[in-house]
């Protein structure tokens, strides 16, 4: 830990199909290719045959052990101290939020406003989370989300919230996106929160929607009659589960007594080498620790990734990931 000095102020991204979604700025809505179909014929690296199947079926797939236990552990405890509270001391897991959410569904669900820790870049930059990547897309050429983290605390009277199910993308759009998840702590206890999702409604959507009201929330399903279908994924730290964006998901509400839901989003698309805009802010998010603009994503107020951390350093794959290197 050591203080810069000083640091660059937010610059928005130029992605400005980002403005009103929830959806992350660091990479385009949807991407040009589409998602691997394996015509391709190049072997899977990470996925088994079995996995392919599942992944095409769900729309979610887990990827065990994508990062070590130990750089779980050591992410982990990063985000206790950027936040300034205890694993062991519960007295000091509450106090109200920073920064106001415009994304109402996330206030209270413990998300932690830092992007570009070096914490945080040593996941994205693991070769086998990278292979993950790869298999779902089919390409090699992929650029990773600056994306944050999140602590999601047992709820207590005056910090409750309600679990939701959403999409990150119109789903009548269609997007060419995935999306995913980084266990940082084990969540095998259905009662702690955590991700869930409805592929029912993920294999369903275009039939579904038919019963729907057509000025229906494009971003909010009304899931009263599909409860008995949602699935809460059981991972393990250091496991990834990614996920098709077309599959409504959402944080389930952390019912446990002493049980701290921890995790870090990570996902990566296609690159786009000739965005230069694109490139030039993520390349500048990276240097000068900056968060995205938009809907989903306040940053946080302390500044306290300028003021007290490192620029994280980059390995070559974590280069071409940022788009600093072309590939």
């Amino acid at each position: 830990m050591k203080s810069t000095g000083n640091y660059t102020s937010k610059k928005e991204s130029p992605n400005k199909n980002h403005k009103t979604i929830p959806g992350n700025p660091s990479t385009a809505t949807s991407s040009q290719l589409k998602l691997n179909d394996r015509s391709n014929k190049q072997p899977l690296r990470v996925l088994s045959e079995d996995d392919w199947k599942f992944w095409k079926h769900n729309g979610y797939i887990v990827i065990k052990n994508a990062v070590t236990k130990e750089q779980a552990q050591n992410t982990a405890d990063f985000l206790w101290e950027f936040e300034e509270k205890n694993a062991n001391d519960a007295t000091t897991w509450y106090s109200k939020e920073r920064a106001e959410m415009e994304m109402k569904e996330l206030a209270g669900t413990g998300m932690v406003e830092v992007y570009n820790n070096q914490a945080l870049w040593n996941n994205r930059q693991m070769q086998r989370v990278y292979d993950a990547f790869v298999d779902v897309w089919g390409t090699e050429k992929l650029w990773v989300t600056i994306d944050r983290a999140n602590l999601n605390f047992p709820m207590k009277p005056g910090f409750k919230y309600n679990g939701f199910i959403h999409w990150d993308y119109d789903p009548e759009t269609k997007p060419q996106n995935v999306q995913g998840v980084l266990a940082l702590a084990d969540q095998n206890d259905e009662n702690m929160g955590g991700f869930q999702c409805i592929p029912e409604l993920y294999r369903s959507y275009d039939t579904w929607k038919l019963s729907q009201p057509e000025d229906r929330n494009r971003f909010q399903p009304d899931v009263a009659d599909l409860q008995d279908k949602i699935v809460r994924v059981h991972l393990n730290a250091g496991d990834l589960l990614i996920f098709n964006s077309l599959q409504p998901h959402g944080i389930r509400p952390n019912k446990s007594d002493d049980k701290v839901r921890i995790a870090q989003y990570i996902s990566m698309m296609p690159a786009e080498e000739d965005n230069q805009g694109l490139k030039e802010w993520r390349i500048n998010s990276w240097k000068h620790r900056i968060a995205p603009s938009g809907y989903a994503f306040p940053g946080d107020p302390r500044k306290f990734e300028q003021l007290k951390y490192d620029r994280a350093e980059l390995n070559d794959l974590g280069r071409k990931l940022l788009g600093m290197d072309k590939w």
